[in-house]
């Protein structure tokens, strides 16, 4: 019997209108879904079921994360470690086609898609746009088992995926630099489309007012079931900082042993700097289209960096909502501390 997703309501009229001027890609508004108010696209209201009874096979892998929190980066980091280091696939097929995205079609407005596609007389370019306007719920009940499997969508949203048996790893980041990065892809890709500078995106930000959000609620459910034994709960702090460590603590969960040369070619090919111009994990078949900005997907992957973006006005109000959303809970975030410090 097919579970009823939680029920939502309709944004406010009068931020539905602000939001739709500032995030231009999103054309029919947005929903706030369930007791927590996910912040939602409207499409939600028609997919939401689906999305909600889709069932986790119990040998699939799941990489969930908050947006921009090094999703990619652990996507392919579990990716390899699944498949005996099997560079010349990843080096050769892109990683939205090994990993696919559950939900990124519900946020592709049909105007938007039209635009592109008339944007493109190419027909391979057009291929690939019909490709993300699939609903990932059924792209992935034609896949084969063993299914690796990307999502934004907190646990609360996913009522089956923890009770089926399969892998989970969880990535977290600090909030300031997942609003940095955050920002500029919403900038840069046209299914968000957003207009307005930093500070306008972190008001939206902090106000659980961008796709996904709230961050803070987001991160708890996840933290809630740390101790699970199929969810691994990684930090990206942690990774940045010592990434041989974090790519053998990937490893025994996922059951697979390695030896010492071959963790040190693993992150040697996922250096930063190689990542970056790697372009099966830098959604290049939408850059070639006109979906998203060049350059823009796999950015700095830095720990700092926030000085560039934040004001001390700004800087101050984003510590006192990270002191207040920190004080009830041991979550914390490693190698960071509120001012942007690293230890």
């Amino acid at each position: 019997m097919a579970l009823e997703p939680p029920e939502y309501e309709y944004l406010n009229e009068e931020d539905n209108k602000k939001l739709m001027k500032l995030f231009t890609g999103q054309r029919s508004g947005f929903v706030l879904v369930g007791p927590k108010k996910w912040f939602l696209p409207l499409k939600y209201t028609t997919d939401g079921k689906e999305f909600y009874n889709f069932k986790a096979r119990p040998d699939d892998t799941w990489v969930i994360s908050y947006p921009r929190s090094g999703t990619t980066w652990t996507q392919e980091l579990v990716w390899l470690l699944s498949n005996d280091l099997d560079f010349n696939r990843a080096r050769t097929e892109s990683l939205s086609k090994r990993f696919p995205f559950l939900e990124f079609s519900m946020f592709n407005h049909p105007e938007v898609i039209d635009e592109i596609t008339k944007m493109n007389e190419n027909d391979k370019a057009k291929a690939e746009i019909f490709k993300v306007i699939e609903p990932g719920y059924e792209v992935l009940a034609k896949m084969p088992s063993k299914r690796f499997i990307k999502s934004h969508f907190p646990f609360s949203l996913l009522p089956n995926i923890l009770d089926s048996g399969c892998k989970i790893v969880y990535v977290a980041r600090n909030p300031k630099n997942v609003a940095i990065s955050w920002y500029y892809l919403n900038v840069s890709i046209k299914t968000q489309g957003f207009v307005g500078d930093f500070p306008t995106f972190w008001d939206c930000f902090q106000n659980n007012l961008t796709h996904w959000s709230p961050y803070w609620e987001h991160l708890k459910e996840a933290w809630a079931n740390r101790n699970n034994p199929n969810v691994l709960f990684m930090f990206y702090e942690e990774m940045y900082h010592d990434f041989l460590k974090a790519i053998k603590k990937v490893a025994k969960f996922l059951g697979k042993t390695y030896t010492e040369e071959q963790i040190k070619e693993l992150a040697e090919y996922l250096n930063i700097k190689n990542f970056r111009d790697n372009p099966m994990v830098n959604l290049s078949e939408l850059k070639d289209c006109g979906m998203i900005k060049a350059g823009i997907f796999v950015r700095k992957g830095g720990i700092g960096g926030w000085e560039e973006m934040f004001t001390e006005e700004l800087n101050a109000k984003a510590n006192k909502w990270i002191e207040e959303n920190l004080k009830d809970t041991d979550l914390t975030f490693p190698y960071f501390n509120i001012n942007g410090n690293y230890k």
